[in-house]
């Protein structure tokens, strides 16, 4: 498979195909696409992408491969690179059925122009990373996604958005709807107008309840918990990669409390919290754990660029355009969740500033992540006109309980888009396409017809 990008221009260039353990049919494909869409003649990027074509469909043959419709996966984040499965399964596998499916690495991530701290250094000071990663936003994506959609003859597809990539398909249905024959949304409704505070306002809240919830099922984790916070409040600890393991650092691995199965594991992490019952010294396994989870060295453009997903024009945020590290500042009032406090409730998707001074990828990138919080000239990233007026069918799963995309800005959102039939259900929290992504899937796909 290729790793690197072919020196040519044009339609988007095919790869060698090879298969999967099971059959899929995997190709490569690249397209060359502006840096700025909005100035065309200046600096490109490469964007990738992997299309996948289930056994079953291959083995009918290459005209039959032709025959099929396409279906464009985003993934999540910011950030999230595309699905890199051994074999298909859960949602791909019922969509490989009828589609030939298109994993976009977003731009900024896996194999697409990826930002990392060598790539934004090079950029010069924090101002220009900070106006590089500007346009790494749901726009461009849209933009690089069209692109590859005409590059590869396509009137219409179909777009699936998982959590922000439910985002993206927001912005696609904004700006392209034309070239869209369905949507399919995620856990990704995002809020259409407004600051970010309310965001946060509304997820602290989904947080404090997840966490109630959690350690009425497993009383003895609020225990191991608070024990964890004692021991590193009197202790100066390190992660395995020398980096401070502090109280406001560990609260990240209530991310674990956005789903499901992933619930189970913080309970499994914190019963190995300490190497004996006299709870003096935190176990190896543990501090492996938690810098696994706690790590940004993967995907630091999610950390960095986080509340920019929530930036709009100021005449959408209550006339306040910056961010602000919105997280940071509404966590004051939420007292429950100071890291000082005896007894601290576990955070969710608020990145602090502290969550990157403190991680040893993300410190090169503090000033520039300062300079994107106070940017307050944002471009749009929804039409509300359009999506009010939508024709292209659209259906979303909305998860009650969700505790990143909260249900009550979800339903504002749903209430905008002209047409859309909305799944709601509280069997998931954010991963539903993870835990039972057939039934997800085909739940939705279902809804358009």
């Amino acid at each position: 498979m290729s790793t690197s990008a072919p020196v040519q221009g044009g339609t988007p260039t095919a790869g060698t195909s090879s298969h999967l353990i099971d059959g899929t049919q995997i190709t490569d494909h690249w397209l060359e696409v502006p840096l700025d869409h909005g100035a065309p003649e200046a600096e490109q990027i490469w964007i990738y992408a992997r299309e996948f074509v289930a056994a079953e469909a291959a083995q009918q043959g290459q005209e039959h491969v032709e025959s099929l419709p396409w279906l464009l996966f985003l993934q999540g984040g910011p950030g999230g690179k595309g699905s890199r499965p051994a074999k298909l399964g859960g949602w791909m596998t019922e969509a490989g059925k009828q589609f030939r499916i298109l994993m976009l690495d977003q731009r900024g991530t896996g194999l697409s122009a990826p930002l990392t701290r060598q790539s934004l250094a090079a950029r010069g000071d924090a101002s220009a990373q900070a106006a590089h990663m500007r346009r790494f936003r749901a726009d461009s994506i849209v933009c690089d996604a069209e692109a590859f959609r005409r590059g590869l003859g396509l009137r219409t597809w179909s777009v699936l958005g998982q959590s922000f990539g439910g985002f993206a398909t927001l912005s696609y249905l904004s700006f392209a709807p034309d070239s869209l024959d369905r949507a399919l949304i995620t856990g990704g409704l995002a809020p259409l107008h407004g600051h970010a505070d309310r965001v946060y306002r509304a997820t602290y809240a989904k947080m404090r309840s997840r966490n109630m919830e959690h350690f009425a099922r497993f009383p003895r984790d609020r225990e191991i918990l608070d024990a964890v916070f004692t021991h590193l409040r009197d202790n100066a600890v390190q992660l395995l990669d020398g980096s401070p393991l502090t109280p406001s650092r560990l609260q990240l691995i209530g991310m674990l409390l956005g789903g499901n199965t992933r619930a189970g594991s913080l309970h499994y992490l914190l019963q190995e919290a300490f190497t004996s019952a006299a709870r003096t010294e935190l176990s190896d396994s543990f501090l492996a754990a938690v810098g696994q989870q706690l790590s940004f060295a993967e995907n630091p453009m999610y950390a960095v660029m986080h509340e920019s997903i929530y930036g709009q024009p100021a005449a959408c945020t209550e006339g306040r355009g910056a961010t602000g590290w919105a997280a940071q500042r509404v966590l004051d009032e939420f007292p429950e969740f100071d890291a000082s406090g005896p007894s601290p409730l576990l955070l969710g998707e608020m990145i602090l500033r502290d969550h990157l001074l403190l991680d040893p990828v993300c410190r090169p990138l503090m000033a520039a992540a300062d300079r994107l919080a106070a940017v307050d000239d944002w471009d749009p990233l929804y039409d509300r006109e359009q999506l009010r007026r939508n024709r292209v069918p659209t259906a979303a799963a909305l998860y009650t309980d969700d505790v990143y995309v909260a249900r009550e800005l979800s339903w504002e959102t749903a209430n905008e888009v002209a047409g859309i039939s909305v799944w709601e259900t509280d069997e998931f929290h954010h991963d539903g396409l993870g835990d039972d992504g057939a039934r997800v899937f085909s739940e939705l796909l279902q809804r358009t017809r």
